[in-house]
């Protein structure tokens, strides 16, 4: 098994999940700027939730589109053309931060430029909470061979309202857009409240402190390009009638991790949380412990459970990209 970190040369090119498959053109033809990009994300896709635009029964179903393929299929099939232009509400893909940003990596690695999703949580939807959220890095190289990875928002129009420059984000862990393993850290030493990270301060059953140490595992996901759905778990199964059955009955199976206790977990998680928060700061050697670990048995081997917004539960499979929803 390949344990190595993604290179830049990795994020340059397509991942199976930003792979546009027969739409490539379509990701050629917007300029790979985020001004650009954002603008054709948003008028692509919307959020299921926050735009407040009423959905048909299929555009609630889109939110479970895990391939940008299938993304861009639903797009052309509602309004072919360009993705730049403006379409009806009833043109539009439903989806989520996720989203918008899987179609920015498409694009931009479409062009050749090394690019990759970060998880976290942003504080300047609704302050002082924060809400859960995926943002984009591109790598910009300069002149002496070196570079930076450049964090932006493809959701945010750059009006000048948000105190911040939305292209070019400030980073680390008193940044408007915490990463999740900076969030985890702070919980940990009791310097920021776990109440006030989640969806939504209405949901608080969606947030807390073990919500946050499940998206440090979906941060290390998206870092090694397996940008899998916010409601994509794996290992352990959750307690849900039906879904284990189910898992049982796939022609494969669902290979369950062995359970771990709270205090083992948030073991593993400190773990994490320092390697990932290294490797932000240049130590490759922390990169590439990431990389051992997840290949070595923290990724999803194939299948995850998929417990949808829409309500459904499933076991899904990667390779073959279906989904097994159970009954009830």
């Amino acid at each position: 098994m390949d344990t190595a970190a993604p290179t830049l040369a990795d994020y340059a090119r397509q991942s199976p999940y930003s792979d546009p498959g027969p739409h490539g053109d379509l990701l050629a033809a917007v300029p790979p700027v985020p001004a650009d990009v954002g603008r054709a994300a948003c008028a692509t896709i919307v959020h299921y939730r926050a735009d407040g635009v009423p959905l048909r029964d299929d555009q609630r179903a889109d939110i479970d589109r895990r391939w940008l393929e299938s993304t861009l299929d639903a797009a052309v099939e509602r309004r072919p053309g360009p993705l730049t232009q403006g379409r009806e509400p009833g043109e539009l893909v439903a989806g989520c931060c996720r989203d918008h940003t899987l179609f920015s990596l498409g694009v931009l690695r479409r062009h050749g430029v090394p690019a990759r999703s970060r998880i976290g949580f942003a504080g300047y939807f609704n302050p002082p909470f924060f809400h859960d959220h995926v943002v984009v890095e591109h790598w910009e190289a300069t002149d002496d061979g070196g570079g930076r990875w450049v964090r932006w928002d493809p959701e945010l129009t750059p009006d000048g309202s948000w105190g911040f420059d939305v292209h070019d984000m400030p980073t680390g862990p008193s940044s408007p857009f915490p990463t999740a393993a900076e969030v985890w850290r702070a919980i940990r030493a009791g310097d920021v409240d776990p109440a006030s990270y989640g969806v939504a301060p209405e949901l608080p059953e969606l947030g807390g402190k073990d919500f946050v140490r499940g998206y440090v595992l979906l941060e290390l996901a998206h870092r090694m390009r397996e940008e899998v759905l916010l409601w994509d778990l794996w290992g352990a199964l959750p307690d849900h009638p039906g879904l284990t059955a189910l898992a049982a009955a796939s022609p494969s199976g669902y290979v369950p991790a062995v359970p771990l206790s709270d205090d083992a977990w948030d073991a593993l998680t400190d773990a994490l949380a320092a390697l990932l928060v290294a490797a932000d700061a240049g130590d490759a050697d922390a990169e590439a412990a990431l990389a051992e670990r997840y290949r070595s048995g923290l990724g999803p081997r194939g299948r995850v459970a998929t417990l949808s917004p829409t309500g459904r539960v499933g076991v899904t499979d990667l390779r073959e990209r279906s989904t097994r929803w159970a009954a009830g």
